[in-house]
């Protein structure tokens, strides 16, 4: 298979940190997480639909009675499940009936990320980077995820998706933590009118906040108790071929489907120096080119479609 980019996506060896910088790199989170109760705390009703369907005893009658309790949650859900996204036939008018529809675990995921909206919020901190800029970025890695997991008939695209929304959680972490150094990580990444980076966005972001947005990433969604693939996605989008194998799935997908969204008109790309696609990544998924280009292709209008969804 041809891909746009060979070799490995790990991190070169002199940027491992030494014993005494991964101590200081776990301070560094465990004391941004600390500070940030604000953005660190989804809400109650969010955490409870995740405790909840990852209980093996959940039923569907059990989702619906805890969404149907939150009249705004539930109107944004329906505003979702009834979305062209979704394309399910004829308007559907109740939870139970997208629970039905859907099945748990997609209403999960809806109701999630209706819930990370509103954490993506900050206002603009350059000219080239916003909250709002990066939420749409992780709503097109999203949909570029579930694409993906949908190509490949690797039965994930709901948990694809969230992964995709969720991978940059991590640098909304550190803009809620310290935006004086997020705008100082930005200045050091540097970037042209196109937001095209001219340095490593990674190790501006060690430099200045003595860790980076994957290791933030990693420490929320263990807050809040998120499953591993999402700790996974969130914490290896980078370098998704560090996991052990039987862990790479997810991170894989989202590791594509974010340079796929950067390459995307007005896409956001600054922590990517290169947009080029791991042909070792492809071959950990079975992704070949042909199926890589067919979604290419389709993006863009799949990604106004979820942002017209996700508003």
């Amino acid at each position: 298979m041809t891909q746009q980019a060979t070799g490995s996506t790990s991190a070169p060896a002199a940027q491992q940190p030494a014993p005494g910088a991964a101590a200081n790199r776990e301070q560094v989170v465990a004391a941004a997480i600390r500070e940030i109760s604000h953005i660190a705390t989804l809400p109650e009703i969010t955490l409870k639909i995740v405790e909840l369907v990852e209980s093996p005893k959940s039923t569907a009658q059990d989702l619906n009675k805890i969404i149907s309790a939150d009249p705004a949650l539930s109107s944004r859900i329906l505003k979702v499940v009834n979305s062209s996204f979704y394309g399910l036939p004829g308007q559907i008018a109740s939870i139970n009936r997208a629970i039905v529809m859907l099945g748990l675990n997609a209403v999960k995921n809806i109701a999630i990320a209706a819930s990370l909206a509103k954490l993506f919020r900050g206002g603009e901190l350059t000219a080239n980077f916003s909250a709002k800029h990066l939420w749409t970025h992780c709503n097109a890695v999203a949909v570029g995820s579930k694409m993906l997991a949908d190509s490949l008939r690797l039965g994930l695209a709901d948990e694809a998706f969230l992964a995709g929304l969720m991978h940059d959680i991590g640098i909304m972490v550190e803009m809620q933590f310290d935006r004086a150094k997020l705008i100082e990580v930005l200045q050091k990444a540097g970037a042209d009118s196109k937001g095209v980076p001219a340095n490593d966005w990674l190790k501006a972001e060690d430099e200045t906040f003595g860790a980076n947005h994957q290791d933030f990433g990693i420490a929320l969604c263990e807050k809040w108790r998120f499953p591993k693939p999402f700790v996974y996605a969130t914490g290896f989008h980078h370098r998704p071929l560090e996991l052990p194998n039987e862990a790479r799935t997810i991170a894989s997908i989202v590791y594509v489907a974010d340079r796929m969204a950067a390459m995307l008109e007005g896409g956001f790309r600054q922590d990517l120096l290169v947009t080029d696609i791991g042909a070792d990544v492809c071959e950990q998924i079975k992704l070949d080119q042909i199926k890589l280009d067919a979604i290419r292709k389709i993006l863009p209008d799949e990604v106004k479609n979820a942002n017209a969804m996700l508003a």
